[in-house]
C-alpha cells in the first residue's frame, strides 16, 4: 500500500495521521467515497478533537495539522486520502479552503 505515515516519536501516544497521496480511481471507488458526506471550511485555524477515527478524501484545499502539544505538523491537500486516529486533539491551519468527503469509523464494523 502506498501509504506515508508521519509518526510523532516524542508523543506520549501513537496518534499518527496517515496520508495516502493520489490514490487510484479504483481505490476511491472501492471505498465508495462519492457516497460519503461532504464538509468544507474557509481558511483559518480550527481546534478539533476526533472522537472517532476519520477517513477523508480532500477534493480541494490545503491544511497543516498540528497535534496538541507538538510543534510538528502533517500537511496534506487536494488529492490526498487521510486517516485521522480516534482521540487526536489538534489544530487545523487551513491555508486554502477545504472541500472533502469524510467517513467516521463506527463501532459496528461492516464487512466489505
Amino acid at each position: 500500500m502506498a501509504t506515508t505515515s508521519t509518526p510523532q516519536p516524542d508523543s506520549s501516544s501513537n496518534l499518527s495521521i496517515t496520508v495516502e497521496s493520489n490514490p487510484s480511481d479504483s481505490r476511491l471507488s472501492e471505498l465508495g467515497i462519492q457516497s460519503w458526506p461532504k464538509w468544507g471550511c474557509p481558511p483559518g485555524k480550527y481546534m478539533l478533537k476526533f472522537e472517532a477515527e476519520e477517513t477523508c478524501y480532500l477534493v480541494k484545499g490545503k491544511v497543516k495539522v498540528y497535534p496538541k502539544g507538538s510543534s510538528e505538523y502533517v500537511e496534506f491537500g487536494a488529492g490526498d486520502l487521510v486517516t485521522i486516529p480516534q482521540g487526536l486533539s489538534c489544530t487545523w491551519d487551513v491555508s486554502v479552503s477545504i472541500d472533502k468527503h469524510y467517513k467516521f469509523a463506527s463501532s459496528s464494523s461492516s464487512s466489505s
